[in-house]
């Protein structure tokens, strides 16, 4: 089996090595190959991908490559897991909202807008030569804003599944907290990207004990500390929100918070640093504790859990993934892309059935569609028009004024980015 990591230079892929290392009986690699540009920073990810392998006793072969045709070809699965522009653009779409009274934050309203604009292109042109170098492969992609540029691969007609590690993260948490295996709760994750709530946190599997009550009786304030929301709002909407909510629920404290400290950008810029160090590191053959505070924790277990399913190793598998609604959720079109529960096969992701979602979800949900949409629009067509229309329709934004104004700063600060601009 061979496999591709595409930003195979990021800081996040010895989480994915670790993954692939310790759950090789799952997913049986021969081939990892990781493709980045950034030549320098591929070299010291790859060394310490070749060591952490060889402390496994993994036989299987680490490649690296700046060559994207090269590295994908005869490829089972490609990852997708790119930042164009790199921090110094996240920094950006972090900072340049509040002077609008906006959240500031890399997937979500103004600069999440501006990521998918610089994003979508780019990955739409690597998918395009995945598809003449290894036609039969899938694509998952990890690429932020995950819900919008999985969007763009299968409107493309590409084999791809979105994947977020927002659904695995609670559900390791929840278990944490029953005191149960992980795999034994089963979670009814609805929404969209970055949009979720959990309805039910059911143990046994989909047809099991729902214990949400009871988790939010007895731990309630503990979750909602986590997601940084106040404690009795599990209590008061009886599910619990994904932590992005908390841009939505307390958008103006966090501009406050974001006006006064330095961004989530810059601390991730300074823990990027200091991993690339370690990773030079020759005794280094080991993922670092410090790589849990860059993010993505778990993905690997969900990255490996879903291509091995893709692949055919665990067929029928289910996993919350980034798929096609497919009348999932009724009141949005069939080719919207949402984040639920979905059986996984050789075929592709097939959304399960879920609970009918409450007014108060289900109207933000079907708001935050609608900009998705105008907002692949603009990314695919560009336009200074096309990015006002989709930053009016935002949650988020929504004032003519603001939008305006936000236009013109993104504008501004991604033109080396937009060719149309």
């Amino acid at each position: 089996m061979k496999l591709a990591v595409v930003g195979g230079g990021s800081t996040y892929t010895p989480e994915l090595v670790d993954g692939f290392a310790r759950l090789r009986d799952t997913l049986p690699v021969d081939e990892l190959v990781l493709i980045d540009p950034a030549a320098e920073r591929l070299e010291l990810v790859g060394a310490l991908a070749r060591r952490m392998f060889a402390r496994q006793g993994h036989p299987g072969r680490v490649v690296t490559t700046g060559r994207l045709a090269e590295g994908v070809e005869g490829a089972d699965a490609v990852l997708v897991q790119l930042r164009v522009g790199g921090q110094t653009a996240r920094q950006q779409d972090e900072t340049w909202p509040l002077d609008c009274g906006c959240v500031g934050q890399e997937t979500t309203g103004a600069g999440g807008l501006a990521k998918a604009l610089r994003t979508v292109p780019v990955v739409l042109d690597l998918a395009e030569q995945v598809r003449r170098a290894a036609p039969g492969a899938w694509i998952i992609d990890f690429t932020n804003p995950v819900g919008i540029v999985t969007r763009a691969l299968l409107q493309a007609g590409h084999r791809a599944v979105g994947l977020c590690n927002v659904a695995i993260h609670l559900q390791r948490k929840f278990a944490a907290l029953l005191d149960a295996a992980p795999e034994d709760v089963h979670l009814d994750h609805v929404g969209l990207n970055h949009l979720t709530w959990e309805l039910s946190v059911r143990l046994g599997g989909p047809g099991g004990t729902d214990v949400l009550p009871k988790l939010i009786a007895e731990h309630g304030a503990r979750i909602a500390g986590d997601l940084h929301l106040p404690a009795e709002l599990p209590t008061r909407l009886g599910v619990v929100p994904s932590y992005y909510l908390r841009y939505y629920y307390a958008h103006d404290e966090v501009v406050r918070e974001q006006r006064e400290g330095p961004s989530r950008g810059a601390r991730v810029a300074e823990i990027e640093a200091e991993l690339l160090r370690m990773y030079a590191d020759p005794a280094l053959d080991t993922k670092p504790e410090l790589l849990a505070q860059r993010g993505g924790a778990f993905y690997s277990e969900a990255a490996v859990a879903l291509a091995a399913s893709l692949l055919g190793d665990a067929a029928g598998a289910v996993q919350v993934v980034n798929t096609v609604n497919r009348g999932t959720l009724p009141f949005l079109p069939d080719d919207a892309v949402v984040e639920v529960q979905a059986e996984v096969t050789a075929d592709g992701a097939r959304p399960l059935a879920v609970p009918a979602l409450d007014p108060l979800f289900a109207g933000l949900v079907a708001h935050t569609t609608a900009y998705e949409r105008l907002a692949l629009d603009a990314a695919l067509h560009g336009g200074r028009e096309r990015v006002f229309r989709a930053l009016l329709a935002h949650p988020l934004v929504g004032q003519y004024d603001r939008a305006e104004r936000l236009t013109g700063a993104l504008l501004d600060h991604n033109r080396e980015h937009l060719p149309w601009a």
